[in-house]
């Protein structure tokens, strides 16, 4: 059986603003429980590396690029949405439990 093939993320946020701290767990949150280690994420703060929103075009922040698996997927805006968030990633959504 081949393994599932590793999702390359790139997460790209400003500095540790409470947007950019929420942006961050959310994201790891999400890749731990559907994706449980076979990913890769990257955090790129555009304050320490602003060249880099020129160079990968990123209009947005924060934004999450799924890289790999292909196709490439783009997710900008707001990361507490999961349902937003996993549909963006190309997972499947979880189940909505209402009190």
């Amino acid at each position: 059986m081949t393994p599932p093939e590793k999702y390359v993320l790139r997460l790209y946020v400003t500095g540790l603003t409470p947007r950019s701290t929420r942006a961050i767990t959310t994201v790891r949150d999400v890749c731990e429980r559907h994706l449980q280690g076979n990913y890769d994420l990257e955090i790129v703060d555009v304050y320490q590396q602003p060249a880099r929103v020129s160079r990968d075009q990123i209009f947005a922040i924060p934004t999450l690029v799924k890289c790999q698996p292909a196709p490439q997927r783009i997710v900008i805006g707001d990361m507490t949405d999961r349902q937003r968030l996993l549909f963006g990633l190309g997972l499947p959504f979880e189940e909505r439990v209402d009190a």
